[in-house]
């Protein structure tokens, strides 16, 4: 997963990418509020006639406006990471305190100073809020993965469940010392044959309680 800087296009392309997007967004909302203020103005019966004839007059106006808005602050936001050479949120937050100042530019000092500080404080929370999602996002992918292991057969023990990838499963034993009463009863209860050890350098007994009983020497000795 990238950073919310370095998921955007490049700085060319960013500027149209920015545009086109921000016209979007302007003309979809702008003709949803629009549409309704104007079918709440309009008489009744023609409600739908109003809120069309609203739509057409100011959408398109509203989507100009916010795609001025985002051609200039992709603008800005690429001569920023022009002159400092890093992509950082300052960038987007000195380019939104630009991109203010720069349209009220004409009212005067003191509305343009005013606003840059509204679109500087508003880009800081923008980036602000940003960066904590993309913080809990990563530590949600990094978190272990609980594997559960699946049931023994026979309701035998040996079921480990929520262990981790790389935690060995311990050996438990499933025979106990002395043979079993079959194997008592035709005298191969204590017969244990050892197999060869293994990489680690434990050795395996298999015990074999179940054999069959010695067949019988009749030599005479």
């Amino acid at each position: 997963m990238g950073t919310p800087e370095t998921s955007r296009e490049p700085c060319p392309d960013r500027i149209l990418d920015d545009i086109g997007g921000a016209f979007g967004m302007g003309a979809v909302g702008g003709s949803a509020f629009h549409f309704l203020k104007g079918g709440y103005n309009s008489p009744k019966g023609a409600r739908v006639i109003g809120g069309n004839q609203a739509v057409i007059m100011n959408a398109p106006r509203v989507g100009g406006s916010f795609a001025v808005w985002g051609g200039l602050f992709s603008a800005f936001d690429c001569t920023m990471v022009y002159v400092r050479q890093k992509e950082d949120p300052w960038n987007s937050i000195i380019a939104g305190a630009a991109t203010g100042g720069f349209l009220q530019m004409r009212q005067g000092l003191r509305a343009s100073s005013r606003s840059a500080l509204f679109g500087g404080v508003l880009l800081a929370l923008i980036e602000g809020a940003g960066i904590m999602l993309y913080k809990v996002l990563s530590q949600q992918q990094q978190m272990p993965i609980m594997i559960e292991e699946p049931a023994a057969i026979g309701g035998l023990p040996g079921q480990f469940q929520g262990r981790l990838p790389d935690q060995s499963v311990p050996e438990t034993g499933s025979s106990s010392d002395s043979g079993s009463w079959l194997g008592g009863w035709f005298g191969g209860g204590n017969k244990k044959e050892s197999s060869q050890p293994t990489s680690s350098g434990s050795e395996t007994k298999i015990l074999e309680s179940f054999d069959a009983p010695p067949v019988p020497n009749f030599e005479y000795k």
